[in-house]
């Protein structure tokens, strides 16, 4: 399985960007998928998990700001970043696997893409 991440960019504060991560193979519905961010000096985080049914999961900064979604027929899961702020600034990469929590990660990762958010 590859993932292919696209979306980052430079954003101003309040603004807002899409992420999004193609999976290759057939296997993707059946794969739990999440996104994780690490910022210079800080641990990697997980910031939303959806898994194959769906349910979706965020870390508490990003609760009501973030939408993780997923679209089985076009192999692509998308996190829609709302309100962003300068502390979402991170590179952000794209994870599937059977499992995704906060403790467990999936086995494939993407390249990560650079969200900077600044005026």
């Amino acid at each position: 399985v590859q993932l292919v991440e696209s979306g980052g960019g430079l954003v101003q504060p309040g603004g807002s960007l899409r992420l999004s991560c193609e999976a290759s193979g057939s296997s993707f519905s059946m794969m739990s998928m999440g996104w994780y961010r690490q910022a210079p000096g800080k641990q990697r985080e997980l910031v939303a998990s959806i898994s194959i049914l769906s349910r979706t999961n965020y870390v508490d900064s990003v609760k009501g700001r973030f939408t993780i979604s997923r679209d089985n027929a076009k192999n692509t899961v998308y996190l829609q970043m709302n309100s962003l702020k300068p502390e979402d600034t991170a590179v952000y990469y794209c994870n599937a696997g059977s499992v995704i929590t906060s403790a467990t990660t999936g086995t494939y990762w993407g390249q990560g893409t650079q969200v900077t958010v600044s005026r």
